[in-house]
């Protein structure tokens, strides 16, 4: 079965740091450029389209940053453990939000059909 399964996420105050993991079972996560992505509490029931935040492209594994997190975050990918992970510092209020991962089209346009999984949320609060 195809699948990636979020982690990591939790509460952290202003300023501090989290490391989110996306593992993925059924296919092998270095053949995919694979994005960051994220959506405001409660929006999903709005329509609100996830945001993309990051990306790691297939093979060499390039990233792109979206400039609100530029600095600050980091991408990377672990191909032994077939997952992603997103180093997330210096966080801010505004960086709340349940975070998910998915294969995309190219990592410039953050294009994706994937079928959301559950995320994982983060909460940035003092």
């Amino acid at each position: 079965q195809v699948r990636l399964v979020e982690s990591g996420g939790g509460l952290v105050q202003p300023g501090g740091s989290l490391r989110l993991s996306c593992a993925g079972s059924g296919f092998t996560l270095a053949e995919y450029h694979i994005g960051w992505f994220r959506q405001a509490p409660g929006k999903e029931h709005e329509g609100v389209e996830h945001e993309g935040v990051s990306c790691i492209s297939a093979g060499e594994g390039g990233t792109n940053y979206k400039d609100f997190v530029k600095g600050r975050f980091t991408i990377s990918r672990d191909n032994a453990k077939n997952s992603v992970y997103l180093q997330m510092n210096s966080l801010k209020p505004e960086d709340s939000a349940v975070y998910y991962c998915a294969p995309v089209e190219q990592c410039r346009t953050f294009k994706t059909e994937w079928n959301w999984g559950q995320g994982t949320r983060v909460t940035v609060s003092s």
